[in-house]
């Protein structure tokens, strides 16, 4: 079968991929620890299961305005302002299978072929080949650790061109936690306002999921001469433990809103009426979860960047939020298995840790950032804790490389 070629120019999910292969090394019962998954591991509340049910029963199964139920929408408008003083009409609020579904129809609706999406690297696997299945090009920014892997007022200015029509903002981010204070989105919106062409694409989905004293700032609320520029994304899915459940949002300038909710009516009509109800009640319901599992995340983070800051040859910054670290690798480059294997790059590191150590991370170059790997710590700390002990073996049982011998 031939297949498109916008098929053809994006590839699979590296983190699909990986958590693919721990399932088939446990199948064939390898005891894998696994620090793969970009998920919470904590059960959706009770009284959020409860909605769902009630609206089970209620007959709520049928189809919902496409984006999505006026409860729901009232209560996506309400969150964001109570968290972020904004202020939305239900004609700026769409609705989607999750925000990956969102962002994704949010360039579909505006990128024609050549448009440019300036994407700070590190990014999430996926921006770059969405980008890509809808005709435009991905350019990719490199954000050093430096720099705390974010991006500067001068790399984004040196990135924009007349082409470009998006640029992504993901912060908290993944794969490195790194979140922009107040000042540092100034610096940027300031960028932005000399440039009226360009729209900013913030993901905010681990927004909650912060350990900072004061609420993660938005874009749209520091700089509001751009809240007709910035299309901002969210969902359930990490902060309620609601990733099953595949509902995201996305809000901002109408005629946007208005191109989605058309393109959305000819793929999947709407989201699940039950999620909607399920969403609603996370939205509005005891917010006790969230705090209880954030102070979960916070000691699990702590805990994990020790024990990975004491490996030798290993390194790593404190995440401002999200449940991931990025490890830096660089150090074991070079070195040599005790099977004689030379570890030539990051991914090759990552094959090592679970071969040797039965240990399963995401190499840092799917995320653009060679040299890397991610850990994600939404799991146990008994598993955090045995998995960096393994992973500290691992790294012990390297030996360095012969010196070449110089010819004569």
């Amino acid at each position: 079968m031939n297949t498109a070629a916008r098929v053809r120019r994006i590839n699979p999910s590296p983190s699909t991929a990986a958590a693919q292969r721990v399932r088939e090394l446990k199948s064939q019962g390898l005891t894998i620890l696994d620090l793969t998954v970009g998920e919470p591991d904590f059960d959706t509340s009770a009284h959020v299961k409860a909605a769902a049910i009630e609206a089970i029963e209620a007959g709520e199964t049928k189809y919902t305005p496409v984006n999505g139920t006026s409860r729901l929408r009232a209560a996506i408008a309400g969150k964001l302002r109570a968290r972020h003083g904004l202020t939305f009409t239900d004609a700026q609020i769409t609705v989607g299978g999750g925000a990956k579904q969102v962002i994704f129809l949010a360039l579909m609706a505006t990128l024609d072929e050549g448009d440019e999406v300036i994407v700070p690297a590190p990014y999430w696997v996926s921006y770059p080949d969405m980008v890509r299945a809808n005709d435009g090009t991905p350019v990719i920014v490199d954000c050093p650790e430096a720099d705390g892997f974010k991006l500067t007022p001068e790399r984004l200015g040196a990135a924009i061109t007349e082409r470009t029509r998006w640029v992504v903002l993901n912060t908290p981010g993944n794969p490195t936690g790194s979140a922009y204070t107040v000042g540092e989105l100034r610096s940027l919106a300031q960028v932005l306002l000399d440039h009226p062409h360009v729209r900013v694409l913030t993901d905010e989905i681990y927004d909650e999921i912060w350990y900072g004293d004061e609420d993660i700032p938005s874009l749209a609320a520091v700089e509001p001469r751009l809240a007709d520029r910035v299309f901002l994304t969210n969902g359930v899915s990490k902060t309620y433990a609601m990733t099953g459940w595949r509902l995201g949002y996305g809000v901002g300038p109408a005629d946007l809103v208005t191109a989605i909710n058309t393109l959305q009516s000819q793929t999947s009509s709407c989201p699940s009426s039950v999620s909607q109800a399920a969403a609603a009640a996370a939205l509005t319901g005891p917010q006790d979860f969230v705090r209880d599992t954030v102070r979960v995340y916070r000691a699990r983070r702590d805990a994990t960047v020790k024990l990975i800051n004491d490996v030798p040859r290993l390194s790593c910054t404190v995440p401002d939020g999200g449940f991931y670290l990025l490890v830096n690798c660089q150090g074991v480059i070079g070195q040599l298995t005790p099977e004689g294997h030379r570890i030539e790059n990051d991914e090759d590191f990552a094959r090592h840790l679970l071969d040797s150590g039965q240990v399963a991370v995401i190499h840092g170059a799917a995320y653009g950032a060679p040299g890397y790997f991610r850990i994600s710590f939404a799991t146990s700390t008994d598993v955090l804790t045995e998995a960096c002990e393994r992973i500290a073996t691992a790294c012990a049982a390297l030996t360095s490389a012969p010196a070449a011998v110089p010819s004569v």
